[in-house]
């Protein structure tokens, strides 16, 4: 028997370089430089952000699905300058099936030094032990190949291809599935 995750209390972890939290309003314009930017947004369902309120609404997003009980989303800041550089979180969380859908983000300054593994870490560590998920899934473009390099290192495994899935930006784009399950994890 375990007890089941409430979501009254936001969790937030401290790793050697960062700490993952909960998003508050003074973080807008560290949100807004992070989605304003074209790379960030590549594979992403939307456009860049173009003002403050774009960030300002991303936030009351945050907000929404922790109060609906379908995801939680952190911020990544870095513990010495205080600068948020980052997202990262759950969606389409489906109680019945013990499953959730990973996604994250971060400012192209950070890439390539390792900053998402060691976020990912925390929240997998979380989603397995504490929400007690079954599995985590991740869907992501395959031209994203830093995305997937990631989930590589993580030990998610590629279950396949999901065919013009999203309608994004005009265009139809297929999806590459990957998961990792809470026996893999222990």
């Amino acid at each position: 028997m375990y007890l089941e995750y409430t979501f009254t209390d936001f969790p937030k972890w401290k790793t050697e370089r960062f700490i993952i939290r909960k998003a508050v309003e003074q973080d807008c314009r560290d949100i807004f430089e992070l989605y304003s930017d074209e790379r960030v947004v590549k594979y992403m369902p939307f456009t860049p952000f173009t003002s403050l309120e774009d960030a300002i609404n991303e936030l009351n997003w945050y907000d929404k699905i922790f109060k609906d009980q379908t995801g939680l989303r952190w911020v990544i800041e870095e513990a010495e300058s205080k600068k948020v550089i980052g997202t990262c979180g759950f969606l389409n969380y489906e109680r019945a099936h013990n499953r959730i859908e990973i996604g994250y983000d971060l400012n192209p300054r950070y890439w390539g030094k390792g900053v998402m593994k060691e976020a990912l870490n925390c929240i997998i560590h979380f989603a397995f032990v504490t929400m007690n998920i079954n599995k985590i899934e991740a869907k992501v473009e395959p031209e994203n190949k830093s995305s997937i390099k990631l989930l590589e290192k993580l030990n998610f495994y590629k279950e396949g291809i999901l065919r013009q899935h999203e309608f994004e930006n005009g265009k139809y784009v297929d999806l590459a599935i990957f998961s990792k399950l809470k026996s893999e994890y222990e």
